[in-house]
């Protein structure tokens, strides 16, 4: 393992400045659609304001749920869905369906 990851402050500040690359990436790309990141990956934005307000929780900061989705679409959730999402088609459906399972095998 790289030196830089043997620190854990170190290590924390390069994995919040990549994921805030992530969120801004995810920000621009209004065209990848969640149920498509769902299909592929097993997770999706609103998994990542999840994953938020989960490790706000931890560290014993209020976060609240809808806000944590926001901060994530750097908006509010159902603003997005208005604007960039477009209905899911069944092979979308199907795909992300498997990769949920896929999930559940690794027990994520």
């Amino acid at each position: 393992m790289s030196d830089a990851f043997t620190d854990d402050s170190v290590r924390d500040r390069i994995e919040a400045a990549a994921f805030r690359r992530l969120m801004a990436h995810l920000r621009a790309r209004t065209d990848v659609q969640n149920v498509d990141l769902m299909g592929v990956g097993g997770f999706c934005r609103n998994c990542l304001g999840d994953w938020l307000h989960e490790a706000a929780a931890e560290a014993g900061v209020s976060l609240e749920h809808s806000a944590a989705r926001s901060h994530v679409y750097g908006m509010h959730q159902s603003d997005w869905k208005t604007q960039h999402q477009t209905e899911a088609t069944p092979k979308q459906l199907a795909r992300m369906a498997g990769s949920l399972e896929r999930n559940k095998l690794a027990g994520l």
